[in-house]
């Protein structure tokens, strides 16, 4: 089933729903990208579980022209779907970007949250980008956004993934208005900080479901009360790349929130 939500700001949130069963399963995609890049997910989740897949502003079917692309303004979004559908119990999980949107859902629906999934979000925590760094890696996509996004999304990739998996992100993400994806991105690398601040406070418990194919510091998610389990073989789109293996994970994290 398809639906519409309202955000705070008045901006249309699509979503689509399928199955049922408590937890609910709210998913959440990262910058640049839609609710279709958790296709391998739905079906195999909707059996057991109320399975939610969000296009948050300015990405997919939902609307655009936003005053300011902020997490907390992502979150809003997410925060609409749940009290349109008047769920109760959500396991929040969120991939890239997506992870930093599910803190601000947690932090605006404590009681509701029954845990929260990182999907190659963080690997590590503690580690704030200087202004100059963020924007050396930001300056790139002003200048020529399609180029900046094909040279940020490859190396996302590891050498065995999938080459028409690879081609058809890297068109899908660098289709983006620029305008809009370029603050979002900056509003995304820049959001340590609240990360930081924001983990104390949460209820709920958090996992990452991370690839190691670039180099993940356990003990420095641990310390931020973060734990992680690790995937092979794959790049940053794990959900993607190997959905069997992913799902196992996922599945397995779910019902250690239920106990």
């Amino acid at each position: 089933m398809k639906g519409v939500a309202r955000s705070a700001d008045g901006i249309p949130v699509h979503f689509e729903v399928e199955g049922a069963g408590e937890p609910a399963l709210a998913f959440v995609h990262g910058w640049s990208c839609d609710r279709t890049y958790w296709s391998g997910q739905v079906d195999h989740f909707a059996a057991t579980h109320e399975v939610v897949t969000v296009d948050l502003a300015g990405h997919g079917e939902s609307g655009g022209g936003r005053r300011e692309w902020t997490m907390r303004a992502f979150g809003g979004d997410v925060v609409a779907v749940i009290e349109k559908l008047g769920l109760g119990q959500v396991v929040l999980i969120g991939h890239s970007m997506g992870g930093d949107v599910i803190v601000e859902v947690a932090l605006a629906l404590p009681e509701r949250i029954a845990g929260l999934v990182w999907v190659d979000t963080y690997r590590t925590l503690g580690a704030v980008d200087t202004p100059e760094e963020t924007e050396e890696l930001v300056r790139p996509f002003r200048q020529d956004f399609r180029t900046a996004v094909e040279a940020f999304v490859r190396p996302m990739f590891v050498p065995g993934s999938d080459s028409r998996l690879v081609e058809h992100v890297v068109a899908d993400m660098s289709a983006a208005p620029p305008e809009a994806a370029v603050v979002m991105l900056e509003h995304a690398v820049t959001n340590d900080d609240a990360i930081l601040a924001a983990l104390p406070g949460l209820q709920a418990p958090v996992v990452a479901i991370n690839s190691d194919y670039q180099p993940n510091d356990i003990e420095a998610l641990r310390r931020h009360g973060v734990e992680a389990v690790l995937m092979s073989g794959v790049g940053h789109f794990v959900m993607l790349e190997d959905p069997e293996a992913f799902n196992r994970l996922l599945g397995l994290t779910v019902e250690d929130f239920r106990q």
